[in-house]
């Protein structure tokens, strides 16, 4: 599983990341889920906008660019909420706080890396 770095400010933003690109892993994402461990986050690609319908807690939703650079910081989403970013082509789900804890931004760059 790759981790997710900040390039702009050199650090970790999660220690692994899976990656739903196909359409029922997309469509999934972490529904159904009871919680997103310390640490992981799931990359959803292609998308621009994300729902929380049916989640059993909230997350942080980080939307990301062609060039994977932040677009715009959903925070705190509880369940049956909605988040669109215009312009995104992925997002990045992390447990919410993630977003905080790794000091997320609009215009930072983030890197997969295996």
């Amino acid at each position: 599983m790759p981790r997710i770095l900040n390039t702009t400010k050199n650090t970790v933003v999660a220690q692994q990341a899976s990656i739903a690109r196909t359409v029922w892993s997309r469509f999934w994402g972490l529904m159904g889920k009871g919680s997103l461990p310390d640490g992981h986050a799931l990359v959803i690609d292609p998308c621009s906008s994300v729902h929380t319908m049916f989640m059993r807690f909230a997350i942080d939703a980080v939307f990301l660019d062609k060039n994977n650079r932040v677009v715009k910081v959903a925070r705190s989403m509880h369940p049956y909420r909605a988040a669109i970013a215009p312009g995104a082509a992925r997002v990045l789900e992390l447990q919410a706080g993630g977003a905080e804890r790794a000091r997320l931004e609009e215009g930072d760059i983030l890197a997969l890396v295996d």
